[in-house]
């Protein structure tokens, strides 16, 4: 997978792994994730303009601009 490596960038726009390159070129459209993520149940979402969590209802409103994290 392109961007896997190295930078953890994943787009908020279609849910897939992308270069680092277009990861800092694009920030309010990608998330950088954690090399380790911790056990949390269930999904949240996390806006890619904030890098914050989001209600459920923000993130199922905004596909675009929201990574849903499981």
């Amino acid at each position: 997978m392109a961007g896997k490596k190295g930078g953890n960038y994943r787009s908020a726009i279609s849910g897939r792994f992308v270069t680092s390159k277009h990861g800092k070129a694009s920030p309010r459209t990608t998330v950088r994730e954690a090399s380790g993520k911790s056990g949390s149940s269930g999904s949240r979402y996390r806006s890619a303009i904030s890098g914050r969590y989001v209600t459920t209802k923000h993130g199922k409103a905004s596909p675009n601009t929201t990574v849903r994290e499981k």
